[in-house]
């Protein structure tokens, strides 16, 4: 194999877009040792020590050993969460919270490993708020947001702003009839608020009329770059409403992408704009965990060897 030292993946069982990276790595005789959170302690164990020179130890599964002070790289996607249902509500609390900070610990402290993403780096980066600053502080153009919990502040935002569309701060799963749903980005008018805005907090964000909207993702250092015309508000609801194109960057933009990616640490993230009317390019949000696969499938940019290249370490 190329060396002894693994990429690690962390992520669930079923994720295909880590399949295709893992048989890219293989492909170029890359080891790759793929665990779950979710599998700990059940088929997943780890050994550590902390010594004088770092972390010694490994963290085996039923197929693979890596050894902690050998891996080359971590890509970190969507693991499910720890979980012992065969414990009391208190007791896997406990148990919960001790693999969390003990294994998640030391797969967040392995010594010369790079992180695609670091996992505490993409729990930073995720609070839209942050988000949100950082990519003023880069240079974008962001449209007037708010964040309240104040129905009188929201009122007069949209009467300020119209139009305004409301977002979820976070899209947590609900399950309506069994089926898993979320709460989509909607347009909203000052009398659709009442006084249930006072019981959480939420974001409005003035309306861009749009030509179009463009996802670029970044992988280290490349940059991959389609506009996707759809007509609709939220190009997410309806993927086969979609047609992809890619296209370049406009001037100042890649930099701005590697500012607002160095401030959060981070060497990946799926990056959302909508194009004006008039041509500007408007932030909306990066998703440091985002999805691009069916991007490379759609358009035959060289995503998955671009990423493939990041983890063993190419470039």
């Amino acid at each position: 194999m190329n060396g002894s030292r693994p990429v690690l993946v962390v992520t669930s069982l079923h994720d295909p877009t880590a399949d295709v990276v893992i048989r890219e790595l293989h492909d170029r005789d890359i080891p790759v040792v793929r665990l779950d959170s979710g599998d700990f302690p059940a088929s997943l164990s780890v050994e550590a020590q902390i010594t004088s020179h770092g972390i010694q130890g490994h963290i085996s599964t039923p197929s693979r050993t890596a050894v902690l002070a050998t891996v080359r790289s971590l890509y970190y996607r969507r693991p499910s969460g720890f979980a012992f249902p065969h414990l009391d509500e208190q007791d896997a609390r406990f148990a919960v919270t001790q693999a969390r900070y003990g294994l998640g610990g030391l797969l967040a402290s392995l010594p010369g490993c790079l992180y695609v993403n670091h996992p505490h780096r993409i729990g930073d980066a995720e609070f839209k708020p942050s988000g949100l600053a950082v990519a003023v502080e880069a240079g974008f153009d962001v449209p007037p947001t708010l964040i309240t919990s104040s129905p009188h502040a929201a009122r007069a935002f949209i009467k300020r702003h119209t139009p305004v569309i409301y977002k979820p701060l976070w899209n947590p799963v609900y399950l309506i009839d069994g089926v898993s749903s979320v709460v989509e980005v909607a347009e909203v008018a000052s009398e659709d608020i009442d006084e249930r805005v006072a019981g959480t907090t939420h974001l409005f964000q003035q309306l861009v009329p749009k030509a179009a909207d463009v996802r670029v993702t970044v992988i280290g250092s490349r940059v991959f770059c389609v506009r996707i015309d759809s007509g609709l508000l939220d190009w997410r609801t309806d993927y086969s409403r979609l047609a992809y194109t890619p296209v370049d960057l406009p001037p100042g933009i890649e930099q701005a992408l590697h500012h607002y990616l160095d401030r959060f640490g981070l060497v990946f993230g799926a990056f959302d704009f909508c194009v004006g009317d008039d041509g500007r390019w408007w932030f909306l949000e990066c998703n440091p965990s985002g999805q691009w696969y069916w991007l490379e499938s759609e358009t035959g940019l060289p995503m998955c060897a671009a990423l493939a290249d990041l983890l063993e370490r190419k470039t």
